[in-house]
């Protein structure tokens, strides 16, 4: 099997994934899985579409992970592993992944803060005198 390469974005968090066949190691910027997430919701978070499809033994995954906190980088990963999951056998992986809801982008974005007030929504306290 060549290669299969998917892109997951999370707010402002970026995810490239590389699969290929292997024992079932995730490698993040050249960090363990382990090392990279110290959490175990976040390391279930990135592993929930390969425990679903039961393939968490089956690939080697290499990650290049930026921009965003560590929580949108993890959803982020999660989307990207389901992508390629989907290139790598859509008949199989893909009802399964979209029904879980693991093949739709999360689109909510940080609104910006506008001039005049102290954040996206919130005003200074009026006064009438």
């Amino acid at each position: 099997m060549e290669v299969i390469n998917a892109l997951g974005r999370r707010k402002s968090a970026v995810a490239r994934v590389y699969v290929n066949t292997g024992k079932g190691n995730i490698t993040i910027n050249d960090r363990p899985l382990e090392e990279y997430f110290r959490e175990d919701t976040l390391r279930y978070i990135v592993q929930q579409p390969l425990e679903l499809t039961g393939t968490l033994s089956s690939f080697d995954i290499k990650v290049t992970l930026d921009g965003g906190g560590i929580k949108g980088q993890a959803e982020a990963l999660r989307l990207a592993i389901a992508r390629a999951l989907c290139k790598i056998d859509k008949e199989a992986y893909r009802p399964i992944l979209k029904s879980n809801g693991f093949l739709t982008r999360d689109s909510r974005e940080v609104e910006r803060k506008k001039p005049g007030q102290p954040g996206a929504r919130r005003r200074f306290q009026f006064s009438k005198r």
